[in-house]
């Protein structure tokens, strides 16, 4: 099955160019040319997405950041600006990689093999845990509770990563903050609190165990 890019860019000319290069390289290609236009268009599924920085209604930044929480698939700026602030700031909403323009299109090309290549490899080595009734499968950022998929989001999925993988070791708010949203997010531990309520409410949809445990005064725990 070919593998699907999502286009973003408002520049008719750059989408074109790009499109007829991928297509050529037998991908499946689908375009937008405005970030809420890409919102309508990730029911596509992609396995990656190149996104244009600079756009009108949504720019770049904004739509990482708001899709981030929901898909895995790498995702790749494409813009003009060169300043590291930028950089820095277009790879802390969820990128996971920088691509000035003007750009050579078989080095873009490159780039974006090598990212799908490592997403396969990612999802090929899945590793399976088992909890109780849970199953988590970490290279798929997937929970299953009695044979029932979880839905959790790309931060609620994080945590559950974290506490599981340290099964029965005490994490306060602000360490699960610091790793997950790292040292510079503009947020506060607080919200910990209610990523952690939001998961124990799915779990105990489906189960009667009791996976996150509060240590009172202290913070939270696996408690597989």
């Amino acid at each position: 099955m070919k593998e699907t890019i999502l286009l973003v860019d408002d520049e008719p000319g750059v989408i074109e160019i790009m499109k007829r290069y991928f297509e050529l390289s037998g991908y499946r290609i689908v375009t937008a040319y405005s970030g809420q236009e890409a919102l309508s268009k990730l029911s596509c599924q992609p396995d990656l997405i190149l996104l244009d920085i600079s756009m009108p209604d949504m720019d770049g930044l904004a739509l990482c950041e708001r899709i981030r929480d929901h898909i895995s698939c790498p995702i790749l700026f494409l813009t003009a600006r060169n300043e590291t602030a930028d950089r820095i700031k277009g790879l802390a909403t969820g990128a996971d990689d920088y691509i000035g323009k003007p750009f050579d299109l078989d080095e873009l090309g490159a780039r974006v093999a090598a990212h799908l290549r490592r997403e396969k490899r990612r999802q090929e080595q899945s590793v399976l845990r088992f909890f109780q009734d849970m199953v988590i499968d970490y290279a798929g950022r997937q929970v299953s509770v009695g044979g029932t998929p979880v839905p959790l989001s790309k931060k609620e999925f994080d945590i559950v990563e974290l506490l599981s993988v340290n099964a029965g070791q005490v994490f306060d708010r602000e360490r699960i903050y610091e790793t997950i949203w790292g040292y510079d997010g503009d947020g506060s531990s607080d919200t910990i609190m209610e990523h952690i309520r939001k998961i124990r409410a799915k779990f105990s949809a489906l189960s009667s165990h009791s996976y996150i445990e509060t240590v009172w005064g202290v913070g939270y725990k696996w408690n597989g």
